[in-house]
């Protein structure tokens, strides 16, 4: 027994050796980790809101969006404030706030009748359930979904419309985390609701007033749509973007962009949020304050943007009343800097009706969304593919004769144009010197009515130069969702020569304006960009010109389609472009086809206008393009030149804001 006792005190001087080296380890050499440890299990922080985003300017520094005041009803649930408190707050805040309750439920004006009638509701629970719930086989939330579901409606018949709305308010009271701050009313707050909250903080226990913002676009309309959105205070970030900005690090009561410009550079614009630290009676102890989001400079000048949203929609307006239109609806247009890949101006607007009215829809997405044919405006590229694989000469001459292959109808051009040289065949916009130059790509001698079998990689020749100019490949713009066109599906061998007039693969309007930089650049594809620079930490940062590829190929080639291009000013493209700017271009048509009932089959002919150009020839520092759809019925022999208004008219403005 003796040997046992000693054991047991040995035992007991080890195990207080133990415990006193642990707490000293704790409270001497450890203290500051263990102390950070207590601290943050014992102090809940939590953010304020999503603090204003920064400004968005034009390449000029003028304001494009920016922030304005706005007067919000908020609730934040003191510490000691009981049920019957809140029910009382709700009917106060009901006679002197105008808010629209037409979103209450069912659902939600019994758990208020619950919350005011607790007896009548306790009744309504069976003992046998209470039982399930005192054994945990059921929980709180049941019992209180039984509660919910046995509220009947003749009991719900003594609320009148202050109780709705009652119910309403204590509902929006008690949304989300007790902790938090709950946003009553924050649109339309008048000066008389705003003042008499002000005058009644304290008979209202926990609700306040204070100012956050909105989006404010002091030009309107103008490039909104591309401007973007952002998402409201009350719903924090939208369900379909919940993993991407949670995976960043943001939380789920962040506003955040949602669109375009303000969803590609949400981590520039945002502001950062306050934080603060929650006492133990439920008030906030600010840590640190929060500041404004970054500002960013796009490439738009917001003026010019302006004039050619108008003159786009005067010309449709104009092209409705004229024959013929009846499929036509939109056109777009694309302006840039050559050297850079700054877009200047980008649009699209489409026409309704709608009960006489006429409504123009901002249809600017569409420049980089919006596929099809763009007819001969490609055939600078289609050159190059001559000139790079032997199939064409500088100085060749054909005659422009029409092609007939087997088993296929006769292709032609516009009009017989006789003996052509390159230069030309680009002036005068020749089709059959560009299916001479296809079969010679695929290494075909052609004869009138011959079957024609390519049986080389004569598309891939092709397709690999156009993505070289842009075209069948994203150009890179800043923006989501940008479309990499249409590519056709069946290779037979008679669409190689619709593939090189630009009948087959269909492209965007960016596509086809990055083609025509590309060319004016010298061979160089830029990438294209809206953001021109950035503020941050006081510090500019410029985004600086990319050059995607060079394309491949002589630059003696190059010079011959510009010098090409240069003569179809005074041909085909007569009138696009006043001659006193030097200009080079390429018009297009195309044939379109569309659905006009809506029955998923194809059933009318239409022709497609397309404008590409560039100026002064020399030195270009801008390029246009203009595509206006379905501009005319096939059939009929009245043809608009709504596309060529609106190239001289956007060309002109341009010259006279950049004199």
């Amino acid at each position: 027994m003796n040997n046992r006792f000693k054991l047991l005190i040995i035992l007991n001087i080890i195990l207080f050796c133990i415990l006193f080296l642990s707490l000293f380890n704790i409270q001497v050499i450890n203290y500051k980790k263990y102390k950070d440890i207590y601290d943050n299990y014992s102090n809940k922080i939590v953010y304020g809101d999503t603090s204003p985003r920064g400004n968005i300017y034009d390449r000029y520094g003028r304001v494009i969006v920016t922030n304005k005041p706005l007067r919000t009803i908020v609730y934040k649930k003191n510490y000691g404030v009981t049920l019957n408190d809140e029910i009382k707050i709700a009917y106060k805040l009901s006679s002197i706030l105008d808010i629209d309750y037409s979103k209450v439920t069912d659902e939600i004006i019994k758990n208020f009748w619950i919350k005011k009638n607790p007896k009548k509701a306790r009744n309504k629970i069976l003992e046998s359930e209470l039982e399930k719930y005192r054994y945990r086989k059921i929980t709180g939330s049941d019992i209180e979904n039984l509660k919910i579901s046995r509220v009947k409606d003749e009991e719900l018949k003594e609320f009148g419309e202050i109780d709705k709305k009652a119910a309403y308010i204590y509902y929006l009271m008690n949304k989300g985390y007790s902790y938090s701050e709950k946003i009553i009313k924050d649109k339309g707050v008048t000066d008389e609701e705003y003042a008499l909250i002000s005058a009644n903080i304290k008979n209202l226990n926990g609700v306040n007033t204070k100012v956050s913002w909105e989006r404010y676009y002091p030009y309107g309309n103008v490039f909104k749509s591309m401007l973007g959105s952002v998402s409201s205070s009350s719903k924090g970030i939208p369900k379909e973007y919940l993993d991407y900005y949670l995976k960043k690090g943001y939380s789920m009561n962040d506003r955040v962009g949602t669109s375009y410009i303000e969803y590609m550079y949400d981590d520039i614009l945002k502001g950062d949020k306050s934080s603060y630290r929650i006492k133990k009676d439920n008030s906030l102890e600010l840590i640190q304050s929060g500041s404004k989001g970054n500002d960013i400079y796009l490439t738009i000048d917001i003026e010019l943007q302006k004039e050619v949203e108008k003159i786009l929609e005067e010309e449709i307006i104009k092209a409705k009343k004229e024959a013929n239109t009846t499929y036509y609806n939109k056109s777009f247009v694309v302006i840039t800097e050559p050297s850079t890949g700054e877009v200047l101006a980008m649009s699209g607007k489409q026409i309704n009706y709608i009960n006489d009215d006429v409504i123009f829809y901002d249809y600017t997405p569409g420049v980089f969304t919006f596929s099809f044919a763009v007819g001969s405006a490609i055939k600078g590229a289609s050159h190059i593919v001559g000139y790079n694989t032997g199939a064409l000469t500088l100085g060749e001459k054909r005659y422009d004769t029409c092609v007939k292959l087997k088993s296929a109808p006769i292709k032609c051009s516009w009009k017989y144009l006789g003996l052509l040289d390159d230069l030309n065949a680009l002036k005068w916009s020749s089709n059959t010197y560009q299916f001479y130059t296809a079969f010679k790509v695929a290494d075909t001698s052609y004869f009138y009515d011959m079957p024609f079998q390519v049986n080389n990689n004569a598309f891939d020749i092709y397709r690999n130069t156009f993505s070289e100019f842009g075209l069948g490949v994203k150009t890179g713009l800043d923006v989501p969702n940008e479309s990499t066109g249409l590519r056709g599906l069946n290779d037979k061998s008679g669409l190689l020569l619709d593939f090189a007039i630009g009948q087959y693969d269909n492209y965007t309007p960016l596509q086809l304006s990055q083609y025509i930089s590309t060319i004016a650049n010298n061979g160089n594809r830029m990438k294209y960009h809206l953001l021109k620079k950035y503020i941050k930490n006081n510090k500019t940062i410029e985004i600086k010109p990319v050059i995607l590829n060079k394309v491949n190929t002589n630059s003696i080639y190059l010079d011959r389609v510009k010098e090409g291009f240069k003569m179809v000013m005074h041909g085909t493209g007569a009138g696009y472009i006043n001659l006193k700017y030097d200009p080079a271009g390429k018009t297009g048509t195309s044939q379109s086809f569309i659905d006009t009932d809506n029955n998923g089959l194809i059933d009318k002919e239409t022709v497609s206008n397309t404008f590409v150009g560039f100026a002064p020839f020399n030195n270009p520092v801008v390029t246009f393009t203009v595509v206006s759809p379905d501009t005319y019925d096939y059939s009929s022999s009245f043809e608009s030149y709504v596309n060529r208004r609106i190239s001289r008219r956007i060309s002109e403005k341009y010259f006279e804001i950049y004199k």
